[in-house]
């Protein structure tokens, strides 16, 4: 049960990361672009950030900081 359990994290996780890059990606074509809309690119950057909060969140579920 655990192990489904890591699994399940493990693939939200894969699709997280995914999607931040996607995200990345498309905020440097944006901002190259002629004519960047700013509040669109802020609100791609606030998604990118939250994403990034929730990785950070699952990579603590699946690797627990062990105080020795």
């Amino acid at each position: 049960m655990e192990e489904e359990t890591g699994l399940r994290v493990r693939e939200a996780l894969a699709q997280l990361k995914q999607e931040h890059r996607d995200l990345d990606a498309a905020i440097g074509e944006l901002e190259q672009s002629v004519r960047a809309d700013q509040l669109q690119i802020k609100r791609l950057k606030k998604k990118k950030l939250s994403l990034k909060d929730e990785i950070a969140r699952l990579e603590d579920e699946l690797f627990p900081d062990i105080i020795a």
